[in-house]
């Protein structure tokens, strides 16, 4: 399934890692949805939820998964 990113700009980063935190995993298309976000910019909140995941994903807590 190929994910468009006019489709994906509307979820919010804080939303998506909600997400990956609930499920202690991020998709290809959590990926995919961040990289969307990433491109509209980034506030301050964003900043530190992405910060909390890449803490999580090194520390092991949430599994990448392909």
């Amino acid at each position: 399934m190929t994910v468009s990113y006019a489709n994906t700009t509307k979820i919010s980063v804080e939303a998506i890692a909600q997400r990956i935190f609930a499920f202690r995993q991020i998709t290809a298309l959590d990926r995919d949805l961040l990289k969307s976000a990433v491109m509209n910019g980034l506030d301050p909140k964003d900043h530190s939820h992405i910060n909390r995941l890449c803490h999580a994903i090194q520390s092991g807590l949430i599994l990448v998964v392909e």
